[in-house]
């Protein structure tokens, strides 16, 4: 190349540092082009025979073709095709024509001019190859050899420049105004695939159109290879100052991929330098040809990715809702670019795709996926979507409601598809996106286990929506697997924890083991472990991402909810009190309740936001499966047989708790578990469509094996999702479980069982709550008994258990002693609610005491009203259980513990109901408190009745001197007949019964008449005569069997030093037993004689 300056260069940059750059640039492309173009090892054409003719212009050229006969039209080769005649193509003038017509270049300056100089005249290389060859033909001919020089030569005019050439400013003024150097590119790749195409529709022999097509390709690769280098140095060009140029320019022909970005009538019309949107696809594969081999697809791509996944409209307030839906245009092109393997691969290479500066709080702003990802419709998130589709809820009616949440629902359906078709392509691209795309997954699981605490600061953690998203997308990865026969379910490793540390859960509680059982199972499983397979990996990182996301979403709600109640009851507080009004406070209160009804409507539409995607019913039926499956698992985990559900798991398990099962994390158990809690409360229709009978064997394989979990709590969900699910809704009465309850083979064999069983264990809980926990746990057991109660096959259930006297008899123990707490307790906070409204009445009594007593009777007042309907609820319930339970089995209630506590109980409650303090149980609303005491009065006398023929509680009403008096009877045989709770038989039955019990009562006092009786004769607790005394093996303290007998039974500790003390345990004192005996004998002989003596 001449070093004389060229005295047609038009840039203000001297020739030395053009060339200069053109060095480096063709240093950087030289070995892309010589070794991967087709034919580039040899001249793309021969040299030509004689001087061919010079070219006019390059606006529609054409092949040169030489032949015999005429040349014929399209029309008569289609219809002719004849065969012996073959077109030829003139390859020398077809390489030239065509090269310009790509490049829209000329050597040529009449051809530049014949064209109005649209067609662009390359003066200054011209002018340089005629310097370096004299000799050189002229005119000019463009070949691919100088393919590369010519190009150069084009991309290095700036149109911009000022140039003393007079001549070359027709050049200059023609350029296309503000086109960057992509465009010129761009538009180079399609007319070069307008040649290829137009080419091949010609009937030219295979062997030339093949010499044609490796010119094509040079042409196109060297087009691709600076457009390349564009996108990564687009500076190294003369370009516009008034545009944007660099990735971006790759970014407008991705976002316009969505159908949906603009009306389709709309739609602006293309340049010839502009990318259409069926272009982008063949666009990027011919970038990935080209630099993929070389590992630059990173550099090329990797900032149009960024740009794309960063766009500023993912970060809108306004989000999914935006008017011009950006966030549709980057899911189009992020579509469009992970339809290709290699860029799907490279995203997934890039540093931003799980950055290493990543925290909970900023992994969804900073790592490419994550402002998708963040995407959805929670109000506390996303204020502006809330206020828009779901403000002032109140004066909204229930179809435009409904038309909101339809259309935001199918908004996110859109999205979250989206969202796992682009996970799911780079999943299939290749192990190492793969891989990648798992660490993604288990990277922000990871960093966000503190979404599972209690406390936990909002700007410290991911968001629900990007929780959320993530989660959809591992439904859909796991649905392959989840087949509706299990056939895959052995395929998930049961050693996962063991043989990967993808997830980090060394902090979470187990099922039943200490960190140092964990500690030795993994180092004895994780020997020579295999790798665990994709199946695995989704199966847990979903359980994972379950736990920490989806969870603390769903408790978010429900702490939303409880905080609207809470508000509510606050303004109707206000609203009802009419002490303020005419005060001095009334313009603050007015305040205040304007305050706190503005604030309910906020938290109402931001409820309510929420249910449109956690209760979408097909999100719910995604996460029922997939937590359907889980428990099929678990259950399968702990049968012997391993087999679950062909056939169904034995109940109960072996007491004997697999290692591999207490090692699990407990949130394996609480996840499938709040789930189903909050499906049968919010959306229990979505177990019609399936789920019942794996949600009622989970929870039958944990209850009848309740060893088998550490955490009460657990166990006492699981009683509460039996009991939702039998609350009716819609038309079932027996609510979505009933049918399946009295049906299901397991639970007509378990259920009676395990649920009296559990109400004995759930008596002790270890927690701090437990006194409250567990008559909630019976209130919820009470009511299950009262939907199965007229199947006969759980009653023959109850029979069979009445026969394991022991254990009956604990349970019938615990519900006489709740009966007896919860309607003490009822029944006193009635008297103290009578008392204050008694109080209240005397209008002009009660003004005159001060404010702030009248503020401290008022909160009392409603303190009591909370607690009394709580109690009288679970009171209720009780004594409903006692009443079927007496009708169906008696002798369990005969035995010596039971039946003089359970004829105490019920002579105290009827005292209360119908004695002469009866009065003081009338309140003014008692339908607020669900007080029914007619009903209540009814129930208990229905329980007299039930035991009415057994000696046993004949003798034990007998006995009760604290509460049973014959006149309380009577006026309760009065009351029966004037409020006709019972029938006329009824009614002469109890008189027979009490009759019997006076008959009793007096023989009784007649044989009880002992004198003074020695203290050592005496039963500590009860100070009654000890019929069987033993002595308590640690204490050494000598009580009466039945006494110690009936404490165990409610608590399994020695009363005396608290110690563990079980019945066996106790030492029978056979010399006291004798010395008492003996005793009483002598009295009896004493009575005897007197009573002879007497007569």
């Amino acid at each position: 190349m001449s070093s004389d300056p060229n005295p047609n260069q038009l840039g203000p940059t001297p020739q030395d540092d053009a060339d200069r750059i053109r060095l480096k640039r063709l240093a950087k492309l030289q070995g892309a082009t010589s070794t991967n173009s087709p034919g580039s090892s040899k001249p793309a054409t021969p040299p030509p025979q004689t001087p061919p003719p010079k070219p006019k212009s390059f606006r529609a050229p054409t092949p040169k073709i030489t032949q015999s006969p005429p040349q014929p039209t399209q029309s008569s080769i289609v219809k002719k095709r004849a065969p012996t005649i073959l077109a030829h193509i003139d390859l020398p003038t077809w390489e030239h024509e065509t090269i310009g017509q790509v490049f829209n270049i000329t050597l040529d300056k009449e051809v530049a001019e014949g064209s109005g100089w649209e067609v662009v005249w390359l003066k200054g290389l011209a002018l340089e190859l005629e310097s370096e060859d004299p000799a050189i033909q002229k005119p000019l001919r463009l070949t691919a050899d100088l393919s590369d020089k010519l190009l150069i030569a084009r991309l290095e005019i700036d149109s911009q420049a000022m140039s003393d050439d007079l001549e070359y400013l027709s050049v200059l003024a023609s350029l296309p105004a503000e086109q960057t150097t992509f465009e010129y590119l761009v538009g180079c790749w399609k007319r070069g695939n307008k040649a290829r195409s137009e080419l091949l529709k010609k009937g030219f022999p295979p062997a030339e159109v093949q010499q044609a097509v490796n010119i094509l390709d040079r042409l196109r690769e060297l087009v691709i290879s600076y457009t390349g280098l564009t996108l990564q140095e687009p500076e190294m060009f003369p370009q516009p100052l008034k545009r944007e140029v660099g990735p971006v320019e790759l970014l407008g022909p991705l976002l316009s991929l969505s159908s949906l970005s603009t009306p389709l009538l709309s739609a602006p019309a293309l340049s010839p330098n502009q990318i259409s949107p069926t272009e982008v696809e063949p666009f990027l594969q011919d970038i990935v040809r080209r630099f993929e081999p070389d590992n630059e697809l990173d550099g090329v791509l990797g900032p149009v990715v960024r740009a794309l996944l960063f766009h500023e409209s993912l970060f809108r307030r306004e989000g999914l809702t935006g008017t011009d839906s950006g966030w549709r245009r980057v899911i189009a092109g992020l579509e469009a670019l992970v339809s290709i393997k290699p860029i799907a691969v490279m995203i997934t290479r890039l540093d931003d795709w799980n950055p290493e500066n990543a925290t909970a709080a900023n992994i969804e702003r900073i790592s490419l996926m994550g402002p998708l990802c963040r995407l959805n419709v929670f109000g506390h998130e996303w204020p502006t979507v809330s206020e828009a589709y779901f403000g002032d809820l109140d004066r909204r009616s229930r179809a435009d409601v409904e038309s909101a949440t339809a259309s935001l629902r199918g908004t996110l359906k859109s999205l979250q598809g989206s969202l796992f078709q682009i996970f799911n392509a780079l999943v299939r691209a290749g192990p190492e996106s793969r891989e990648a795309v798992l660490q993604y997954f288990a990277r922000v699981i990871n960093l966000n286990v503190k979404r599972a605490g209690l406390q936990v600061g909002e700007e410290t953690i991911a968001t629900d929506s990007f929780m959320v998203n993530l989660q959809s997308v591992l439904h859909r990865l796991a649905e392959p697997f989840m087949d509706a026969n299990y056939t895959k379910i052995d395929r998930v490793d049961p050693l996962y924890f063991a043989h990967s540390t993808r997830l980090d859960i060394k902090d979470e509680t187990r099922i039943k083991a200490t960190s140092e059982d964990v500690t030795t199972w993994q180092a004895a499983n994780a020997k020579d472990a295999v790798p665990p397979n994709f199946i695995s990996d989704v199966f847990y990182l979903s359980l994972a991402m379950f736990h920490f996301g989806y969870q603390r979403t769903i408790k978010e709600l429900d702490d939303f909810e409880k905080h609207a109640d809470e508000l509510q009851r606050h303004i109707d507080r206000l609203e009802n009190d009419i002490n303020w009004q005419g005060t001095p406070y009334q313009q603050r209160t007015e305040v205040v309740v304007n305050q706190a009804k503005s604030e309910l409507a906020k938290i109402k539409s931001t409820s309510y936001s929420f249910t449109v995607q956690l209760l979408d019913p097909e999100h719910v039926f995604r996460s029922m499966a997939f937590i359907t499956f889980v428990s099929t698992w678990v259950v399968r985990f702990v049968d012997a047989r391993k087999k679950h559900p062909n056939p169904l798991v034995d109940l109960p398990l072996p007491q004997d708790v697999p290692i591999h099962f207490r090692v699990l994390p407990e949130f394996v158990l609480e996840d499938v578990i709040d789930y189903l809690l909050f499906i049968v409360r919010h959306s229990p229709n979505t177990l019609e469509l399936s789920g019942k009978n794996e949600l009622v064997i989970f929870a039958l394989t944990f209850l009848t094996s309740t060893w088998y979990i550490k955490n009460p709590f657990l166990k006492t969900k699981l009683i509460e999702v039996l009991f939702f699910g039998i609350l009716g809704y819609g038309n079932e009465r027996t609510g979505v479980l009933g049918h399946t309850l009295n049906g299901h083979p397991l639970a007509l064999q378990h259920l009676m069982s395990s649920l009296m069983s559990f109400y004995v264990e759930v008596e002790q809980t270890g927690a701090s709550s437990q006194f409250y926990d567990k008559f909630n746990a019976r209130r919820n057991i009470a009511y299950i008994f009262k939907v199965i109660w007229n199947n006969p096959a759980h009653r023959q259930a109850l029979d069979n258990e009445a026969k394991r006297v022991d254990n009956f008899v604990r349970f019938v123990n615990l519900m006489i002693n709740d009966v007896t707490y919860l309607m003490d307790e009822s029944l006193n906070e009635l008297t103290q609610i009578h008392n204050i409204e008694t109080e209240m009445e005397n209008a002009q009594e009660w003004g005159a005491k001060s404010p702030q007593y009248r503020r401290e009777r008022e909160g009392t007042l409603r303190s009591l009203e909370r607690h009394a309907s709580g109690y009288i609820t679970l009171g209720r319930s009780t004594v409903d259980l006692l009443k079927v339970f007496t009708a169906e089995t008696k002798t369990p209630f005969m035995m010596p513990e039971i039946v003089g506590k359970l004829a105490a109980m019920l002579d105290y409650n009827l005292e209360a109901l119908a004695g002469p303090k009866c009065r003081d149980l009338k309140v003014k609303n008692p339908e607020k408190y669900k007080f029914d005491p007619k009903a209540l009065l009814s129930d208990i006398v229905q329980v007299f009745l039930n035991l009415s023929d057994r000696e046993e509680f004949v003798r034990g009403v007998a006995e009760d001197g604290r509460s049973y008096k014959k006149e309380l009877f009577e006026g309760t045989v009065e009351i029966l007949r004037r409020k006709t709770l019972k029938s006329e038989d009824e009614v002469e039955k109890l008189l027979a019964f009490v009759q019997k019990v006076e008959t009793l009562k007096t023989t009784l006092e007649e044989e009880e008449d002992l004198g003074e009786v020695p203290e050592e004769f005496l039963d500590p607790l009860l100070y009654t005569v000890m019929r069987d005394p033993v002595t308590l093996p640690s204490s050494r303290t000598i009580v009466d069997r039945a006494t110690i007998k009936s404490h165990l039974l409610s608590d399994p500790k020695d009363p005396f030093n608290r110690f563990p003390l079980k019945i066996e345990d106790v030492i029978p004192n056979e010399e006291l037993k004798a010395r008492i005996d003996e005793f009483l004998a002598v009295r009896r002989a004493e009575r005897l004689a007197r009573k002879m003596n007497t007569d």
